[in-house]
């Protein structure tokens, strides 16, 4: 006695390559950016412990990176002639795996991420030595926002108006 056949179950993990949503992460501004790609993003030099935005891009299919990885900073650790290797932070359950990724250079953009910081470096160490020409501590630490200093409203001359809502008023 033969077996009745298996029924046909779609497979939803087995999606196309091709779905709306990995086109839509690599598509990129049809305006500015269509056409050939710009010689100036070859003329990029990225040195090592550079930081990088990984923004995969749709004219170049060669070294693009997984999608997992578009929009992701990274550290540059290795230069070839056509690609960068970033080491990029991945959680995996309850840990954080350093991955290593081969990224062709029109797909990594250099980063802005330690451009504040950076800076603030800079203003610290002018502080510090205008410090130490007068003899005063300099503040260096960060401090938050503080509340607005209270004052009194002088109303001499005006009188106060109490709000109030309207009241609804139905037209039909």
């Amino acid at each position: 006695m033969l077996a009745p056949p298996r029924p046909i179950v779609s497979r939803p993990e087995q999606r196309p390559k091709a779905s709306p949503h990995a086109v839509l992460l690599v598509s990129f501004d049809f305006c500015s950016l269509s056409g050939m790609i710009k010689m100036s993003t070859y003329l990029r030099t990225f040195k090592v412990g550079d930081y990088v935005d990984i923004k995969a891009n749709g004219a170049v299919q060669k070294g693009m990176p997984h999608k997992f990885y578009h929009g992701r900073t990274g550290r540059v650790y290795n230069v070839t002639k056509r690609a960068v290797g970033v080491r990029v932070n991945k959680v995996v359950g309850n840990r954080i795996i350093h991955k290593h990724i081969n990224v062709r250079i029109e797909h990594v953009h250099q980063s802005k991420c330690r451009l504040g910081f950076l800076t603030r470096v800079k203003e610290n160490e002018l502080k510090k030595k205008e410090a130490r020409a007068t003899g005063v501590r300099a503040q260096i630490k960060r401090t938050p926002v503080q509340p607005k200093v209270a004052y009194t409203l002088k109303t001499k001359g005006t009188k106060p108006i109490t709000m109030a809502a309207q009241p609804f008023v139905d037209l039909m």
